[in-house]
């Protein structure tokens, strides 16, 4: 498959951080799409307004009218035989996306026999769940209890009703069945290196005291600085880091990798990721004092690193699904993330799998409410999501008049009429809708971004466990 983005496309800055998933800083979708010197003329808007016509007869033509997950066959035949199906979603605050997903997933694991879930979510403190549902330790004696362990902002992304349902599924799939054949649930995201430095340390000082002592000291270098601020202040001001000791942390487990394996094999997965976590987690740290987009390529690549161990750790024939943001899933070098120099799982997992063995499922919505915060760490609220702006991929949609919308691209080639980049909504968990027209939409060729969309008119917010 060929990746392109016209060249007539004009990139602005990207400017602010990169929080779970949304790009705060892409320019409109409209002022992307069509640039140039025919912009202003009668000429150009005839052609863009034709554009979009026959743009909206393509997907009234090609969409299928899907009511549930019940109705996916041809999605769910074509994921099937895939070693990563990546399931998107266009905000972490829209109960459709999670339900849809859930539902998807329990097909692939229930139908064809997949090994596990694996989420934007920290790796420390997913594997609580995937211990529950997987009945492999003593865990809290309900969903409720277990998704308390998601205590980092913002809590609603994963403690709430859709993920509930789902790992209660799980815990009762997995319940009669042999272990190994058992499905798992786990994380991939990089925020609690802490916890995952606490099960690094845990595991050695039951196994192996002494190399205990020695991944301690090295771990002193990161856990003496108070925050992560302190130690980017110190970072910047004397020039040295803490890479080559948690390195040096991480080739203690390396090196006994088969004796600790064979100890405990089940608390040494936790703790060998986690420990290849905090590697990754110090990079997206330091990454922040570079400009350009080291941080969140750091962080991309531990999401892909996790699931890719994870198949290697299931065997031969494993098979995994993903679930993070549309710009975590649908292809980077679709975007215009590639020409920032930004790289993601969707990217990654095409390029060392091949293509023909990933699919990727995005998400996206014309309008309605979500659950996120005005600035990090900022109380959860219930936020209206206008209506998608004017040639983009969701406007386009919504003009077909099917909801939901399932778009299938077996073939780029095979539509043109919607290979000319448009924006593809992106909301995160910071969100200002009265900026949502100049900010959450992301310059886009959905035919090579993703495998397939599925597209809701309007849709609604999660809900938080109580």
């Amino acid at each position: 498959m060929t990746i392109r983005i016209s060249n007539t496309i004009s990139i602005r800055r990207l400017t602010g951080i990169l929080l779970f998933g949304t790009l705060l800083a892409f320019v409109p979708a409209g002022s992307l799409a069509y640039a140039g010197e025919a912009e202003a003329s009668g000429l150009h808007r005839m052609s863009e307004t034709s554009d979009i016509e026959r743009a909206v007869a393509h997907v009234r033509d090609h969409g299928i009218a899907v009511s549930g997950v019940d109705e996916l066959d041809p999605l769910i035949e074509r994921a099937s035989d895939k070693r990563l199906v990546l399931l998107g979603e266009a905000s972490h605050g829209t109960s459709e996306y999670y339900t849809w997903r859930a539902g998807i997933s329990r097909r692939l694991i229930e139908e064809h026999g997949f090994d596990f879930i694996i989420v934007e979510g920290d790796w420390p403190l997913a594997y609580h769940v995937n211990l529950h549902v997987k009945h492999l330790e003593e865990e809290p004696s309900g969903s409720r209890e277990v998704l308390a362990n998601f205590h980092r902002w913002p809590q609603w992304m994963w403690n709430n009703e859709e993920v509930r349902e789902l790992i209660e599924w799980m815990h009762e799939y997995n319940e009669d069945r042999p272990e190994a054949e058992r499905s798992g649930f786990y994380g991939m995201d990089i925020y609690a290196h802490e916890e995952g430095m606490d099960d690094v340390l845990a595991f050695l000082e039951e196994h192996d005291p002494d190399a205990a002592g020695s991944v301690s000291s090295y771990y002193g270098c990161f856990t003496r600085h108070p925050d992560m601020q302190s130690y980017l202040q110190s970072v910047h001001q004397t020039g040295d880091d803490c890479s080559e000791d948690l390195e040096s942390a991480h080739e203690i487990l390396e090196m006994q990798f088969d004796e600790y394996m064979d100890a405990d094999s089940l608390h040494f997965v936790r703790a060998w990721q986690s420990s290849r976590m905090v590697v990754f987690a110090e990079r997206h740290i330091r990454g922040n004092l570079e400009r350009g987009p080291a941080s969140w390529n750091h962080r991309v690549d531990h999401f892909y690193d996790a699931a890719y161990n994870l198949l290697d750790l299931y065997g031969d024939g494993a098979r995994g699904i993903v679930w993070a943001h549309n710009t975590h899933i649908g292809d980077a070098r679709a975007t215009d993330m590639s020409r920032a120099g930004m790289r993601n799982i969707g990217q990654i997992a095409r390029e060392e799998l091949g293509e023909d063995r990933v699919y990727a499922v995005g998400f996206g919505t014309y309008r309605g409410e979500v659950l996120a915060g005005r600035q990090w760490e900022g109380q959860m609220e219930t936020m209206q999501i206008p209506d998608a702006v004017e040639g983009s991929y969701e406007s386009i949609m919504q003009q077909a008049g099917i909801s939901p919308l399932l778009m299938l691209f077996d073939d780029a080639d095979d539509h043109q009429a919607l290979i000319e980049p448009r924006g593809n909504r992106a909301v995160g968990v910071v969100y200002n809708p009265e900026q949502d027209a100049s900010q959450n939409f992301v310059n886009t060729v959905m035919p090579q971004r993703y495998n397939a969309f599925i597209f809701f008119e309007e849709t609604g917010t999660l809900t938080p466990v109580e």
